[in-house]
């Protein structure tokens, strides 16, 4: 089951729970992230709409995103809403919920492989990810990038983090991006070695972080074709303008004609 540090959550909190009660005046739930504790949703923050019974909005079993409206940490009871929660922000729990069960996913395995109970996984590797990077899941994405660097720089400890980094490259892809570039080249002087220069000229200024590939291709002179793949488009339309200004200077130096445009839908 997916967990937090705390005992109970803070006022305000997006929280996942399951509907295990109803009755007339409100239904009964249990916090999932918080080992089943159990909160209270009142008839009144059930919907905004008008409905003739609260088993109109809730049933038993079902899974939902709520807010928490007020919370007594001492003796750890916690009311909640229902109609408080915005369409944006159930979307954005349930991404974090989903990611959060993936962690988990992640940290059993590495457990399994150690011989070592979730419980430890979670203090040895779980929430030194949390500290540093703000979420289990998204140290656990620097992992399948970096390996066991990302690991170390959160203080998680070598032999954790030697299994922890295999396992999340086997089970985290990252959705990579890809922009591509049709290049006109055209040199009087100079011949091969000149186009060879012009298009490699970029490697000399250009540093591509470790998650980016590059590609050139030959369609048949004077046109090439530019390939760029990376995590994201600003990472990608970053390092594709910084090659293609190396090589259109590379171009001016050789005083050769240079042009490009961009393939759509790429």
């Amino acid at each position: 089951m997916v967990r937090r540090r705390e005992e109970v959550p803070s006022l305000n909190e997006l929280v996942v729970a399951t509907v295990k009660e109803i009755h007339e005046h409100g239904a009964f739930v249990a916090l999932d992230e918080y080992g089943g504790l159990r909160a209270y949703v009142p008839l009144g923050e059930a919907s905004h709409s008008w409905f003739r019974n609260i088993r109109d909005v809730l049933r038993v079993g079902q899974k939902a995103v709520f807010k928490v409206i007020r919370v007594d940490p001492s003796r750890k009871l916690v009311d909640l809403s229902l109609k408080r929660v915005s369409d944006g922000e159930r979307k954005e729990k349930l991404i974090e919920w989903k990611r959060a069960q993936r962690a988990e996913k992640i940290l059993e395995l590495a457990a399994k492989k150690l011989r070592k109970t979730l419980d430890e996984a979670y203090e040895k590797v779980g929430w030194p990810l949390e500290d540093h990077y703000g979420e289990i899941f998204k140290g656990l994405e620097e992992a399948s990038l970096r390996g066991e660097e990302a690991l170390l720089e959160a203080n998680v400890e070598k032999k954790w983090a030697e299994v922890v980094a295999e396992i999340a490259r086997q089970n985290i892809r990252l959705p990579r991006v890809k922009l591509s570039f049709i290049i006109n080249l055209q040199c009087l002087e100079g011949g091969v070695k000149a186009l060879k220069d012009i298009l490699t000229s970029w490697e000399r200024s250009v540093k591509l972080p470790s998650n980016t590939s590059v590609r050139f291709y030959t369609l048949g002179a004077p046109r090439y074709k530019l390939d760029v793949e990376a995590l994201n488009y600003k990472d990608g339309e970053k390092i594709s303008s910084d090659i293609l200004k190396a090589i259109e200077q590379g171009a001016k130096t050789h005083g050769c004609s240079f042009s490009f445009e961009r393939l759509k839908g790429e």
